[in-house]
């Protein structure tokens, strides 16, 4: 990537995350934020995973610290239907997110999806949701949640 390209990418892009402010534990918050910029970086088209701006830091020594994003992650927290109304933003406006739901946790994957599967959308618990886009895109969706602390 060129030093150009990265620049406006770190002017114009970042990332964003929302954890449900009812998660009390932070092993738990910190779970459902590595699924979440899993899954975001997974299901990105190539296109769109340039401009989350990875690169490779090198320490004093030579060592590599590869794959590291030059842009900014901002953590918000917020209630279950805040983030189910952001989803719905983002859908709308066509920003790139990954959500994380309650049913989501603990036992094998088959049961999570026999869960979720069974759960309507009414009835669904938003353990959070990171987005992807340009700052001018994000920044009104997400301006009302505060920093999760």
């Amino acid at each position: 990537m060129m030093i150009r390209d990265l620049e406006i990418f770190a002017q114009h892009y970042k990332f964003v995350a929302v954890i449900n402010q009812d998660i009390n534990n932070p092993g738990v918050a910190m779970n459902v934020i590595a699924h979440l910029s899993a899954g975001l970086v997974g299901s990105a088209p190539t296109a769109l995973r340039e401009k989350m701006a990875f690169i490779d830091f090198k320490d004093k020594d030579n060592g590599l610290h590869p794959s590291i994003s030059a842009l900014s992650l901002i953590v918000l927290r917020g209630k279950n239907g805040e983030i189910a109304r952001l989803k719905s933003e983002a859908i709308l406006q066509q920003v790139h997110f990954i959500d994380f739901l309650e049913s989501m946790r603990g036992d094998t994957y088959q049961e999570q999806l026999e869960r979720t599967a069974a759960t309507a959308g009414p009835g669904l618990i938003y353990y959070g949701i990171i987005l992807f886009g340009t700052k001018d895109a994000l920044n009104p969706l997400t301006k009302k949640f505060s920093i999760w602390r």
